[in-house]
């Protein structure tokens, strides 16, 4: 791994993180989407930039669903029976930051979270600031803390099994109700690690905590594979949360029942996809001849 970054996630039983929602304070600061494909407000890391600048647009069907089969399921660590159901939020997710190191990259969250909800559709997702209404908190430690945070958040035995398996520099963990809907996600994150990897853990660690658990090293087009890194939301990831958050896409649904409907749920999460990467002001409005091409393999998105 070039840069170092060890980012790992874990599914629990729902009372194996549900007490640990909602406890911490912090003061959120709440900002507008943040549109990569206009010229960003501050100079991007230059490593983002390279991976954004080197990234691949174009996946064929094929290629789409392979990932989303081998993401959405399964666990890289798995506590409890093993699942090979669908798990994903199934109402408004709230995200509530708890800061507790420097710099506060509250703001930053805050930016990160609007760009997901920009980009993944039928995901009503946004930052609070009421502790008591969120069902996902984001904790911002330092790189020396993040060990001490998991063995606070987890306990010393579920700890000390995380850290043989995973050894982890940022976490994501999800907890379940018995239909399989994800009702309480956390996340911990280290913000003195450098801008690059605090920004791939978040986006990796965000949206592992929407339902994308699993990491596989067998697709080399996503950040949910150890071996690569983006630090920004990529075209390819966008198609598989946008599979997963498609209404047709139910919790608990197992892959057959997931094969069946996917004929329809892939060209609208194609569709979605290529006019969100589109550049401000573009006409969305496709010919009747791209309408056709749009649901046909090979046809892929853009994003500048």
């Amino acid at each position: 791994m070039s840069t170092g970054t060890l980012k790992k996630n874990i599914f629990y039983p729902l009372s194996g993180i549900a007490e640990h929602i909602g406890k911490a304070t912090a003061t959120v600061v709440a900002l507008s989407a943040l549109v990569f494909v206009i010229a960003p407000a501050h100079a991007e890391n230059p490593d983002i930039a390279s991976r954004r600048a080197a990234e691949r647009h174009d996946f064929t069907n094929e290629e789409i669903k392979d990932g989303f089969f081998k993401i959405a399921f399964q666990a890289e660590l798995q506590v409890g029976a093993r699942s090979d159901r669908v798990r994903k939020f199934e109402e408004p997710v709230r995200i509530f930051i708890h800061s507790k190191a420097r710099p506060d990259r509250s703001a930053e969250i805050a930016t990160i979270v609007a760009d997901i909800r920009r980009r993944i559709d039928h995901l009503d997702i946004a930052v609070t600031d009421d502790r008591e209404a969120a069902n996902f908190v984001v904790s911002l430690v330092s790189d020396r803390d993040v060990a001490t945070t998991i063995r606070a958040r987890y306990g010393a035995s579920r700890a000390n099994r995380i850290e043989k398996a995973l050894t982890p520099q940022c976490l994501s963990g999800i907890g379940k109700d018995n239909q399989f809907r994800i009702r309480r996600a956390e996340v911990i994150l280290p913000v003195d690690a450098g801008d690059f990897t605090f920004y791939d853990c978040a986006y990796e660690e965000l949206l592992q905590g929407l339902g994308a658990i699993n990491d596989d090293r067998s697709v080399p087009w996503t950040m949910f594979n150890d071996d690569v890194q983006m630090g920004f939301f990529d075209v390819y990831d966008q198609y598989l949360l946008n599979i997963l958050y498609d209404p047709r896409i139910r919790s608990g649904m197992t892959k057959a029942e997931v094969a069946g409907v996917m004929p329809s749920v892939l060209p609208a999460a194609r569709a979605f996809v290529g006019n969100a990467n589109l550049p401000k002001g573009t006409d969305t409005r496709l010919p009747a001849a791209d309408q056709h091409a749009a649901s046909q393999d090979g046809y892929g998105a853009s994003a500048n």
